[in-house]
């Protein structure tokens, strides 16, 4: 089961995906960043794979997930939340002991999750999809330095959920964004498990 960090990204940026509902998407949305009633002071994920985030909100349709957002934020802080996050669950591949295990989730501001991703029938894949959990100084970071741009997608979701629901698999084909595999320095992908 491979597990490689999959995303839409340029040499600057990098596409994660949220979904809120209108009371805190819109605020956001108006401010170019996450304002209040976001809360900082709460762990925020971040999913750097469309089809999972479709999957997690029902494709938009879940309560208080019903507007799904793209965000871009600098591949800078998204390396530097890889690099000091700790994986939420014990691995015995990846750590000596449990104990050193829950030494590095206690002084880690991000959790990392893999997940199976989908495929456009929101089907597991044999793949893994990351899933990013902020928290702390973490969150600060992303809301104050990373984000360079909050998009609202729940329009072109929709329409892919439609087709989708209809069959016409090939009529999305240029809708879903194109995602590769993101190129990570050796010691962040030893961090959060990549194979």
């Amino acid at each position: 089961m491979t597990r490689h960090v999959r995303a839409a990204f340029t040499p600057e940026t990098i596409t994660v995906y949220q979904a809120y509902a209108d009371r805190i998407a819109i605020p956001a949305l108006s401010a170019g960043t996450f304002v209040a009633p976001f809360k900082v002071t709460r762990m925020t994920w971040i999913k750097p794979s469309f089809l999972w985030m479709m999957y997690r909100s029902g494709w938009a349709t879940k309560t208080d997930q019903d507007r799904v957002l793209a965000i871009d934020i600098t591949r800078e802080g998204f390396e530097w939340a890889l690099s000091h996050s700790c994986l939420s669950h014990y691995d015995r591949n990846h750590f000596t002991s449990e104990e050193d295990w829950r030494a590095q989730l206690r002084s880690s501001p991000v959790r990392i999750q893999w997940d199976p991703d989908r495929d456009l029938n929101l089907n597991p894949l044999p793949g893994r999809a990351i899933q990013i959990g902020l928290s702390g100084e973490a969150v600060t970071r992303y809301v104050d330095d990373w984000i360079v741009d909050i998009k609202d997608v729940t329009q072109t979701v929709r329409e892919i959920h439609r087709a989708v629901t209809a069959g016409h698999h090939k009529a999305v084909e240029g809708m879903i964004p194109r995602e590769r595999e993101y190129p990570l320095p050796d010691h962040v992908r030893d961090r959060i498990g990549s194979e």
